[in-house]
């Protein structure tokens, strides 16, 4: 079969799945966000940290379980890595530096799961597992949480609480994630994924890290690295070693599950609000923004410059063959439209335009369909701003939903957009202008300047994602990458919260001839739009030396 047809049908296939997915998951993850009943393995966790699951909590509450909840996740697991040596299951490895192991918990617990380190040679068995896996569920469910805080500001009026984030975490990790990637890793064991407790032995080495003969629990990782869009690797070589992703079935399966909830969630938000026609505005510019993205992605390693790339056929170099450039391409554009970081192929041997679409992905704040929760709760802040826009243009005061937004809310939404542009040029721009720090690029020139921008535009969205000619090992760049990922969770999390808080407040406001509605086309062109010119605005100067200078001069 010829290799872009075989790509199309896949993304027509994965459409599918997807379509169907959208909504029995959506709807099942509204209920499990609504329902007033707990299991009684629930009740359990609340008895346990002391949590009264019929009370629900202001904004400012529910702000100070994320950020205490965040706090205990990174100390403890900074403590796990600091002490793995005396740890059963160590492997023999030695304890964790102190700023990997602060890089590698701040990564983790913020959803983000960059990694400066080779997994295989660096984490025994008991740090994978109770360690990194457990932050895989529990970052992704802090997120769901956070945006269905959202999602009841806009459902509610007359109050000031917005749910119980105890209640939300531990429901989304018990009744979504745990069962469906107990059931997935059966099928990745199936398809011949390895899990198994064996010791890692050194063979050699792939894409940069020593790799392992008999492997670990890898299958079990694998799924809720994909299912949370956390996308930290067992191996160094992530999802291109055979053990983590071993064929074309469980490559398409892996694109399946880290699109699977954030696709779904557009449709939680509309049976919640109590109007499904506004999730499907949503997932359409979702859709939108993903297919374009693949597409772009594709077209750039299909159209090569150069008589080497004309003689292979494509830009393979840095893929894999059993994948070719339709598997990898659709993976690298799932990956860096949603926070999960996995590669199965090196995004720093894309060609310069393509690795600038993946660049970009991670620029629009990835939210098509974005990282689980994060995704949702950053395409609602941009309707926010959306609804203002057109409010100007004819002269109305902005409503959304049947709320008003007064510039209380306008603030906490341009707060929110503004700060992670902040986080990624701040942090590139110090970078470049220290000479030790610029010197750990590979390559020199717009490259160089992509691989550093391409670092901190992956940490401070929380993607994890890397070119990997960049040695981020240095003290400076384990410090500088985990503040960037801080700041790039936390920080845009008050502003939501805030604004979930100001409009849960609020009464309801009567829908007029006037009121914009914000389920038609009208209004999915217009969101489509302002997603693409306030990236354009904010991250045109920074692209324009980097990708699109390496890409223009070819």
């Amino acid at each position: 079969m010829d290799p872009a047809l075989a790509g199309v049908l896949q993304v027509l296939a994965l459409a599918a799945a997807l379509a169907l997915s959208h909504r029995p998951l959506g709807d099942y993850l509204a209920h499990v966000l609504t329902t007033r009943r707990d299991l009684r393995i629930e009740r359990g966790v609340y008895r346990l940290v002391g949590v009264n699951e019929e009370s629900e909590q202001t904004w400012p509450a529910y702000l100070r379980g994320v950020l205490a909840f965040s706090a205990v996740s990174v100390l403890f697991l900074y403590g796990f890595q600091r002490l793995q040596s005396h740890l059963w299951l160590s492997l023999g490895f030695p304890d964790v530096p102190a700023a990997t192991a602060w890089n590698t918990a701040v990564s983790f617990v913020t959803n983000t799961n960059w990694q400066s380190y080779s997994g295989e040679s660096t984490m025994g068995h008991l740090v994978q597992m109770a360690g990194l896996a457990v932050q895989n569920f529990l970052s992704a469910a802090v997120g769901i949480a956070v945006a269905a805080a959202l999602v009841r500001g806009f459902a509610r009026s007359g109050t000031d609480r917005v749910g119980n984030f105890w209640v939300d975490v531990t429901r989304v990790t018990v009744r979504v994630l745990l069962p469906v990637s107990v059931v997935f890793a059966v099928v990745f064991v199936a398809a011949g994924m390895v899990e198994n407790l064996h010791a890692a032995q050194p063979v050699g080495t792939l894409g940069g890290g020593t790799q392992a003969l008999t492997g670990g629990p890898v299958a079990s990782q694998e799924v809720i690295k994909l299912l949370g869009t956390n996308g930290g690797g067992f191996y160094n070589a992530n999802s291109a070693h055979p053990f983590e992703n071993p064929n074309p079935l469980t490559n398409w399966l892996e694109v399946y599950l880290l699109l699977v909830i954030g696709f779904a969630l557009p449709r939680t938000f509309g049976t919640m609000v109590g109007d499904r026609r506004q999730g499907h505005a949503i997932v359409a510019v979702m859709a939108l923004i993903w297919i374009a993205s693949t597409a772009l992605t594709a077209l750039f390693e299909w159209q090569h410059e150069g008589s080497a790339l004309r003689a292979a056929g494509a830009a393979m170099e840095g893929k894999e063959v059993r994948f070719g450039i339709s598997a990898s391409t659709l993976f690298a554009a799932g990956t860096t439209l949603t926070s999960t970081g996995a590669a199965n192929s090196a995004h720093d041997s894309f060609s310069p335009l393509g690795g600038g679409v993946l660049l970009v992905d991670m620029m629009l704040g990835e939210i098509a369909p974005g990282g689980t929760g994060s995704g949702l709760y950053g395409i609602l802040v941009l309707a926010v701003v959306t609804v203002f826009v057109a409010g100007l243009m004819v002269g109305r005061t902005p409503e959304y939903l049947r709320k008003k937004l007064g510039a209380r809310e306008v603030k906490f939404a341009s707060l929110y957009i503004l700060t992670t542009p902040a986080v990624v040029l701040v942090g590139t721009g110090t970078a470049m202008t220290l000479r030790a720090e610029r010197s750990t690029a590979l390559n020199s020139g717009p490259h160089g300047f992509s691989e550093v921008l391409y670092a901190f535009t992956s940490a401070a969205n929380n993607n994890g994602s890397a070119f990997a000619g960049l040695t981020a090992t240095s003290t400076w760049w384990e410090t500088a990458l985990g503040l960037a990922m801080l700041f790039g969770r936390l920080l845009p999390m008050v502003f939501v919260l805030a604004l979930a808080g100001s409009l849960a407040r609020q009464s309801t406001v009567p829908v007029t001839a006037g009121t914009l509605p914000t389920h038609r086309p009208l209004f999915i062109g217009m969101l489509t739009g302002v997603v693409l010119i306030v990236v354009g605005l904010t991250y045109f100067p920074a692209l324009a030396l980097g990708p699109l200078a390496e890409g223009l001069r070819r």
